[in-house]
């Protein structure tokens, strides 16, 4: 390290991305410190995947309960208490702090507690004393918060995901803004947990830039459980009665009536005042920090990782970002991220998972495609008397037979998207997959076992098998 420095490199953000950059740093023998204002384990950890995960089991037990009838079982009277739920998923995330603070220390980090701001090239400002330090690289891993809605009367009566985590009581209605995941997995929770559930969103089909397939299936399985969703639909106003509810007005003039209003309409980067333009760091039209290959940014000793960056955001994507970086600045190996042909899961009900190319993506890069597409209720309904239904679909280049993409809507979808992923980021053949035995009974022994194209797509336009 340099004499002039007090660090080899500062941390902004204690996330999932930022404490694993510290972390392999620090391991490395580089004197690193990490500030992080908030909670350590950012996002994901402290109000998001983890929390909604859990809340997406606690979701899913009526229907357990209900299907366990058919084979045999009597379940009792059965109740739910938020306020347990709410108490051990907090339990949970205050262990997992704990552990992301321990690993970062054992490295030989320095943890520091406290929102930190770039004062100039290569110092930083600790806002909690007003220390000024310097550091020979800086690495901004400050993450994203929710987007909130300045276009109507009565905004400030409306929650984001981060307030939905802490609710004092579970709502006995809700309306929600968004057709993203964030929003339909909510939607899908809070309908799981008995509240009257309306999903709005202004798009003519939720989940734009997943399969066209899965995002109508999905559809057709929500408002088949009883959940209202309204397509082609804004919020217009939200107005408080006396009593405490909310009154609803949409673009179509229809009056809603619930106890929460809550917006899901995408995430914004955390730059505002951290003092970007004081080392030269470049932001893009949404605020976002502009980064080149290396996650390097317009200034030279300053590089940003995860969802500030806004590239692709996603949990294990900032990890890998950030292992890239270590790589290429302090191991002498060069590392690119790689953002290609990334497995992802909607947390809904039924679940999403999917890799790879959607049928419209393939159609409008490759001449000629062979789909294979499978629908069929899965074994553990047909006792429980569910109708609910798996989709199962391989998108195929016909000229190569390489299968550009693997869609699944149905239980445990996400489990499976995680393998595929290997298979499809291998470039695996059609072949390969049909030259692989099955495994019987399951589900995924369809994806194995679909000998047949469905239908045949050329120049984009779909054709019979």
């Amino acid at each position: 390290m340099s004499e002039s420095y007090d660090y080899d490199l500062f941390v902004i953000g204690g996330g999932s991305g930022g404490v694993r950059a510290a972390r392999r740093a620090a391991m490395l023998g580089r004197k690193v410190a990490i500030a992080e204002e908030f909670r350590y384990g950012g996002t994901c950890v402290i109000r998001g995947c983890v929390p909604k995960k859990l809340f997406v089991y606690a979701s899913q037990f009526p229907e357990h309960f209900e299907d366990s009838a058919g084979y045999g079982w009597t379940v009792g009277a059965t109740s739910f208490d938020w306020p347990t739920l709410i108490a051990a998923k907090d339990k949970e995330i205050d262990r997992l702090e704990s552990a992301y603070r321990t690993n970062v220390a054992k490295a030989g980090a320095e943890i520091l507690n406290t929102r930190a701001v770039i004062e100039a090239p290569h110092r930083i400002r600790l806002l909690d004393t007003g220390r000024v330090v310097s550091a020979e690289r800086i690495l901004v891993a400050v993450g994203g918060q929710p987007n909130v809605h300045p276009g109507f009367d009565g905004v400030e009566h409306c929650i984001t995901s981060n307030e939905a985590f802490h609710l004092e009581r579970l709502p006995k209605a809700i309306v929600i803004l968004g057709g993203g995941y964030i929003a339909v997995e909510f939607a899908n929770i809070f309908h799981g947990l008995g509240v009257e559930t309306t999903l709005v969103y202004r798009g003519q089909e939720i989940l734009q830039g997943f399969d066209d397939d899965l995002r109508e299936a999905l559809h057709q399985a929500m408002e088949a459980k009883g959940l209202r969703v309204h397509c082609c639909d804004t919020v217009a106003e939200v107005s408080k009665s006396a009593d405490g509810r909310l009154s609803v007005r949409l673009k179509s003039d229809e009056i809603l009536v619930a106890d929460e209003v809550m917006l899901a309409i995408g995430r914004r980067a955390n730059t505002v005042g951290l003092g970007c333009e004081a080392a030269g760091i470049e932001l893009d039209e949404r605020g976002g920090i502009v980064v080149d290959e290396y996650s390097q940014t317009t200034s030279d000793h300053v590089w940003a990782v995860g969802d500030v960056t806004n590239r692709v955001q996603l949990t294990p994507v900032a990890i890998h970002e950030a292992m890239c970086f270590v790589e290429t600045v302090f191991r002498n190996n060069p590392t690119k991220p790689d953002h290609e042909t990334i497995a992802t899961a909607v947390f809904s009900q039924p679940e999403i998972g999917t890799v790879g190319l959607t049928e419209r993506e393939a159609g409008q890069r490759f001449p000629e495609l062979e789909i294979y597409r499978t629908s069929f209720r899965p074994m553990k309904h047909v006792l429980a008397g569910r109708q609910e239904r798996v989709l199962m679909k391989l998108v195929v280049d016909a000229a190569s037979r390489r299968v550009l993409g693997a869609h699944i809507l149905g239980p445990d979808a996400g489990e499976m998207s995680q393998l595929l992923g290997i298979a499809v980021k291998a470039a695996l053949t059609k072949d390969d997959f049909d030259r692989t035995m099955a495994v019987h009974p399951t589900m995924a022994e369809e994806l194995v076992t679909m000998y047949e194209p469905s239908y045949r797509v050329t120049n984009g336009e779909k054709r019979d098998g």
